[in-house]
């Protein structure tokens, strides 16, 4: 069991009943309080990771900026808690963006990212110049041409570059190959840079790729990097392209289940910082501004979910299924991807385990299932389940299948709970419905 509390939050704790305590909050006291499903996030683990990463690679590269990837999770707490550690915004919509701005987030902090902007997106984007615009094909270019008017305000852009490595990850979460729907290939990027440094009211400053997500390994990044700092120094000698920004993208990996480790971040931002600095010096190039957007790193951990167990069901010599208020509706991963979690009882932490349940949700799908085969101390209805390192894209891809309402958001601190979501009703259901 206490290996299993390293994949929780960093403040997490047993108490003396046996309870699992969260940011000095009792789990079983939050789950009664708010209800369940409950999704919560440790306020010292968020803030921690954000200061490792500015601290781990701008000691390796000095001239780094952390730019939070908020596809992973965004929310207007959260989004405030960012802007308080000095980490930039990565949006890929203009519903991310507005959450931003509804918070009064630096907008010349923000990146837009995205396959298939807007005309409406990219607009708002000019109109409220955000700091950079990371553009991902040649109809979004000659569209931002045509919309980038306002006097005495010339958008910077990077281009998006698939560089064609592959990060040894799930093929659904792999972005950097050459057959992805994002970017430039290296060999059609050499037009883009040409069109974009024509263009007089667009100020082309850098090159971004993004490998996809959970990458165990530096390697590809490594790669990477030397790919497209050989397109840089191609590109300088062709158009006299000065290469300002490298932006690396994402996708660094975190532990979810006990036998998966995950690299440390003082391990990506050697290995980044270093070939970024042996690279630039071999082919002469001055050194960039480096930008990174950790997104699941930054607040996988530091999320739990919360649910109540349910109905039971043991079938002799098969499976013994243990249902839950909750499932694909509020976390799709594991029906998506394959994902794998650890789980512990939350009110029966010194419990001894009592052998292997599935732990099911109860959406109307036989592939609903959380955590497959897990061993766990003797579960009854009314036990609460604690599933460790869902703070990352659960939430976002949370839905209203079979018409359940979308779980309450809460952030813990030193023994207090704040309410940063509430919990849809069944009027939040219909309120967009007309008839």
């Amino acid at each position: 069991m206490a290996s299993k509390l390293s994949l929780f939050p960093l403040t997490t704790e047993v108490n003396g009943r046996g309870h699992l305590i969260i940011g000095g909050c009792d789990t079983l006291e939050l789950a009664a309080e708010f209800g369940t499903p409950l999704y919560l996030f440790d306020e010292f683990s968020l803030r921690s990771k954000c200061a490792e990463f500015k601290s781990e690679f701008s000691r390796c590269y000095a001239n780094t900026t952390v730019i939070y990837a908020g596809k992973a999770v965004i929310n207007k707490a959260l989004v405030l808690i960012f802007n308080e550690e000095g980490l930039g915004l990565d949006v890929v919509s203009a519903g991310e963006l507005s959450i931003a701005q509804s918070v009064g987030f630096p907008l010349a902090r923000v990146y837009f990212h995205g396959n298939n902007k807007s005309a409406e997106e990219i607009r708002l984007a000019l109109e409220w110049h955000v700091g950079r615009i990371v553009v991902d094909n040649l109809h979004e270019l000659e569209m931002l041409a045509e919309m980038a008017s306002e006097p005495g305000y010339i958008p910077e852009i990077l281009l998006r570059l698939s560089p064609g490595v592959d990060p040894h990850t799930h093929k659904y979460i792999a972005t950097g190959a050459v057959d992805s729907k994002f970017g430039f290939s290296l060999a059609s990027g050499g037009e883009a840079v040409a069109q974009a440094m024509s263009i007089p009211n667009l100020n082309l400053v850098g090159l971004h790729f993004h490998l996809g997500s959970l990458i165990f390994e530096a390697q590809p990044y490594e790669k990477a990097i030397e790919l497209v700092l050989n397109f840089a120094a191609e590109m300088k000698q062709k158009y006299n392209f000065e290469l300002r920004e490298l932006n690396i993208g994402g996708g660094f990996a975190i532990q979810y289940t006990l036998d998966s480790p995950a690299p440390s971040v003082s391990v990506y931002a050697r290995a980044v910082a270093s070939k970024v600095i042996d690279k630039c010096r071999e082919l002469k190039l001055a050194l960039p501004r480096l930008i990174v957007e950790p997104g699941r790193v930054v607040v996988g951990q530091a999320g739990v979910a919360l649910y109540k167990v349910g109905a039971i069901k043991d079938i002799p010599g098969v499976r013994r299924y243990i249902s839950v208020d909750g499932g694909m509706a509020d976390n799709i991963r594991p029906a998506l991807y394959g994902s794998k979690y650890e789980a512990v009882v939350a009110n029966k932490m010194s419990g001894k385990e009592a052998g292997k349940v599935t732990i099911a949700g109860k959406f109307c799908e036989s592939g609903d299932i959380l955590v497959r085969d897990i061993e766990l101390p003797s579960v009854s209805a009314g036990d609460i389940i604690a599933i460790p390192d869902c703070g990352a894209y659960c939430l976002p891809m949370a839905s209203n299948y079979n018409a359940a309402p979308r779980p309450a958001i809460v952030l813990v601190k030193e023994g207090k709970a704040r309410l940063i979501r509430r919990r849809e009703t069944l009027e939040d259901l219909t309120r967009c419905d007309l008839v």
